[in-house]
């Protein structure tokens, strides 16, 4: 596993030279936007497992940094809405996929009459050191690029990210994630490490590394089928399930009691009282479905009431709620 990484980059500079269309399939339909043209070369090169782009992120035109460039096509997206010089920071290790982009950027311009090349500020750079300043980061993505790593390095990744963030900055993840046990062997395969499959990690492990980084607030945002790794074709006994995640991070300050985590659970109140206070700051009217965090769902669970209802996750979870 010494070489992991070079063969990451062998795999994306290939892909890069030669745009693969089969090497990632994402689940997750391309944004469509008023007067925003993707170039079919950028969708060609579309290597993530979900999406990264977010409205709701990207407010009060943010500095963006991308990491794992790829086509370029969630770097274009991200310049739309903030359409400044240099708003956009996309990094990348491979001088390939950079070059491949910056082109791809040409071509944007011609389809785009808004857009600039130079909104997209292109450097080379690892995730694992990143050269971005410390707090100077409203939102940092990355698509199917941290799944690739190992634990230890991915907990370098995780960390550089949070160091480049403004407070309460978000950081916007898709991975692939799996909560079966992934073979030793699969894990250990540099080619299935590099194509974003074989490091997969459970979403609870997922969550923990992030959380343990020191982000306050995660919130899981969509979660899908994504593949299977069967016998007939990878040295398995049993299919692999396979599932991508959309996450966000936020640099929030982490509360006294544990990260809140939001997996899409709702509380319903349906008393008779006007309103139930749970005396912590959260109040539910009746009927009145309530987003809440984990957190939240189990301390009110607890309370054994016969007129509250938690639902379980649904791994959907769209802003607002509890905290």
């Amino acid at each position: 596993m010494e070489t992991y990484l070079q063969t990451t980059k062998d795999v994306y500079k290939k892909a890069a030279e030669n745009p693969d269309v089969g090497l990632c399939c994402t689940t997750t339909p391309v944004w469509q936007l008023p007067e925003l043209q993707i170039p079919k070369k950028m969708l060609d090169m579309n290597y993530g497992c979900g999406s990264t782009v977010n409205p709701r992120d990207l407010v009060n035109d943010p500095t963006v940094l991308y990491v794992g460039v790829g086509g370029g096509m969630e770097l274009l997206q991200f310049a739309y809405f903030s359409r400044r010089k240099a708003g956009v920071i996309g990094l990348d290790v491979v001088d390939e996929m950079l070059q491949a982009s910056g082109e791809n950027f040409k071509e944007a311009e011609k389809q785009n009459p808004w857009f600039r090349s130079e909104y997209i500020d292109l450097r080379k750079g690892d995730a694992l050191d990143l050269p971005v300043e410390d707090a100077s980061v409203d939102v940092a993505a990355q698509n199917c690029l941290f799944n690739i790593f190992t634990k230890e390095d991915l907990k370098k990744a995780l960390t550089e990210m949070y160091r480049v963030l403004k407070p309460h900055g978000r950081l916007v993840l898709s991975d692939p994630i799996c909560d079966q046990q992934m073979p030793e062997n699969l894990q250990r395969d540099e080619r299935l490490r590099a194509l974003c499959l074989s490091g997969a990690l459970p979403l609870k492990d997922y969550i923990q590394m992030i959380t343990d980084i020191g982000f306050g607030t995660v919130e899981v945002r969509a979660k899908r089928p994504y593949r299977i790794l069967s016998p007939k074709h990878y040295d398995t006994t049993e299919n692999i399930f396979i599932e991508s995640v959309e996450v966000c991070a936020i640099k929030d300050p982490m509360p006294e009691d544990g990260p809140c985590i939001f997996t899409g659970k709702t509380a319903i109140y349906y008393g008779m009282d006007e309103y139930f206070d749970d005396k912590k700051g959260h109040i539910l009217m009746p009927n009145q479905p309530l987003a809440v965090c984990d957190k939240t769902a189990g301390a009110l669970a607890a309370l054994d009431r016969d007129d509250i209802f938690i639902s379980n996750s649904t791994y959907f979870y769209d802003g607002g709620g509890c905290c």
